[in-house]
């Protein structure tokens, strides 16, 4: 859609990021464009539509998903990274799925909405006693089964199913790894410097902890828990060579059939020989080098090895009017802005930025419009 971003087209002040104090003052032309551009709109009504309970919205873009990766350093100096390199290395098919996360490339997704929490026992429960769906595994455990500590030992069928449920689906792989990334391609959800204070890994606690934990360790988007707690299923097959390909980068959901795939070696692949789908995001019992935003796993779909540590979030598809609501309200906090209305700018700027509170061009006419209150 070419007139998604019209708020992209203005110019910004150099050092600032701002616009041009004198961009707005009196200018007939720029109330020229505005008007005819929203004439042009005029049929998307000014409703703005509600992001569901519980989710963020992730406008339509374009995004990097993916890395470079340089086998000799690809992973961090670190005694445990170095030994996890040695061991994917040495095993059949091992080289290959080490580079499974490059290279990386441009795709185009339109815009969705994501579950800022992973699944907790709660939600799951109340699905459970709604449908008759039976309990995962360890669902008695009583170091996993408190109310807001994510549900473990889901299969992805059981995920699946309760995202059907929820009017929902599982996000595709390149959904999930925008929204750990954030609109600068973090190479962790909170930066591009490894925290261990920012994530729950490597048994550094007992168990998972409540999906509203570790704000500080947030994705850009606010999304908890993208790194660690527990592995998340994702709707996609895994293929390792599948980025090398990427046959369809608009909305890519993987691999269109399942690829075999086995003999890796892991404890995993004895279990499950055949194809798999991804899971992602590391968990509270894996290792530091599983929890890059990048970082790419897998397990048979029937399989909940790592149920200890197997969870997952849903995602949904956003109705065009979300972004035709955020479009209507950008011009009308321009049109504003023209007119030097700057209360009346700032509500239709509050009105957009509760449905892409992340988007930057929005924040910086946010900031200047704040400044003439």
């Amino acid at each position: 859609m070419t007139t998604l971003k019209v708020h992209r087209t203005l110019s910004f002040s150099p050092g600032t990021g701002l616009p041009p104090a004198g961009l707005f003052r009196g200018s007939l032309f720029f109330l020229v464009v505005v008007l005819s551009t929203l004439h042009a709109f005029s049929a998307f009504g000014q409703t703005t539509e509600p992001v569901p309970e519980g989710m963020v919205y992730i406008a339509t873009a374009p995004t990097i998903i993916g890395i470079d990766k340089d086998p000799s350093t690809a992973v961090s100096g670190s005694r445990e990274s170095v030994t996890m390199y040695q061991q994917r290395m040495s095993m059949p098919w091992s080289k290959e799925a080490f580079h499974d996360e490059g290279p990386a490339h441009w795709v185009f997704l339109d815009g969705y909405f994501i579950d800022k929490y992973e699944t907790s026992n709660k939600l799951y429960g109340e699905f459970m006693k709604a449908t008759g769906h039976p309990g995962p595994a360890y669902w008695d455990d009583p170091r996993l089964n408190k109310p807001n500590q994510p549900v473990v030992g889901v299969n992805w069928f059981d995920a699946n199913a309760y995202c059907e449920y929820k009017g929902k689906r599982l996000p595709t792989e390149a959904e999930w790894e925008r929204a750990a990334r954030g609109p600068k391609g973090f190479k962790y959800p909170w930066g591009n410097e490894m925290d261990s204070s920012k994530a729950n890994y490597g048994k550094h606690n007992e168990a998972t902890l409540p999906v509203d934990s570790l704000p500080e360790g947030a994705s850009p988007y606010g999304l908890h828990h993208m790194a660690g707690n527990v592995f998340e299923w994702v709707q996609d097959w895994y293929d390792p060579k599948f980025y090398q390909k990427t046959p369809h980068p608009a909305n890519t959901q993987g691999p269109l059939k399942p690829i075999w795939i086995g003999g890796t070696g892991t404890y995993v692949d004895r279990l499950t020989v055949g194809a798999k789908r991804v899971i992602r995001g590391g968990s509270w019992i894996a290792a530091e080098s599983s929890i890059t935003s990048t970082h790419r796993f897998w397990n048979h779909p029937s399989n909940n090895s790592y149920g200890v540590g197997l969870g997952f979030r849903c995602a949904q598809t956003a109705p065009e009017s979300v972004s035709d609501s955020l479009r209507v309200a950008t011009i009308e906090a321009m049109k504003h802005m023209g007119m030097e209305k700057w209360k009346e700018a700032n509500e239709q700027l509050d009105k957009a930025l509760s449905l892409d509170p992340h988007n930057v061009e929005l924040n910086q006419m946010s900031e200047l419009v704040k400044t003439k209150l």
